[in-house]
């Protein structure tokens, strides 16, 4: 009786089936035609790598990636970014919360003939959740993430979840 009382308390709880992965989230939201490259291989010393951010001003000024150049999603500008970008086989990653908005603004870079881009899988939470630095509006780290929304924070499993 016991073990038919703690296998239905399994089933609605929801602990006897696993949640749902990064990996099968990111299935769900992304067509997957931007490589990703994961945290550790982005933190590894590289040379010319331009890092963007695909998020919103707001997140941005809460915490961001060294050296990451805000470009945004919802006011993208497309002929901007390419403007500040020097040669189409340079090095790339694009970035936001989770992978899923970066994806978007690196299907665009690609679509103009850049060859070397990558989106970074699981973004910042996964990144701050590997335990890499993160940066304020004035380049100080900060312990501070823009959690995005209450649904989705759920990823970021380190740091200071902020919200608008």
């Amino acid at each position: 009786m016991k073990k038919k009382v703690f296998y239905i308390f399994l089933l609605l709880s929801g602990t006897a089936f696993p949640q749902q992965t990064l990996t099968e989230l990111l299935k769900k939201y992304n067509n997957e035609n931007t490589p990703y490259i994961s945290v550790e291989e982005l933190a590894m010393p590289k040379t010319n790598t331009i890092i963007l951010d695909a998020r919103e001003l707001r997140e941005y000024e809460v915490s961001h990636l060294k050296d990451a150049l805000y470009v945004g999603y919802d006011e993208f500008d497309l002929k901007n970014t390419i403007k500040q970008l020097n040669n189409k086989d340079q090095m790339i990653v694009v970035y936001c919360s989770l992978g899923i908005r970066s994806e978007d603004i690196a299907e665009q870079l690609i679509e103009k003939g850049y060859t070397n881009v990558f989106n970074l899988f699981g973004g910042i939470f996964e990144w701050k959740n590997k335990g890499f630095s993160v940066y304020d509006n004035n380049n100080q780290p900060t312990e501070n993430v823009h959690a995005f929304s209450k649904e989705w924070s759920k990823w970021l499993l380190k740091g200071n979840k902020i919200y608008d």
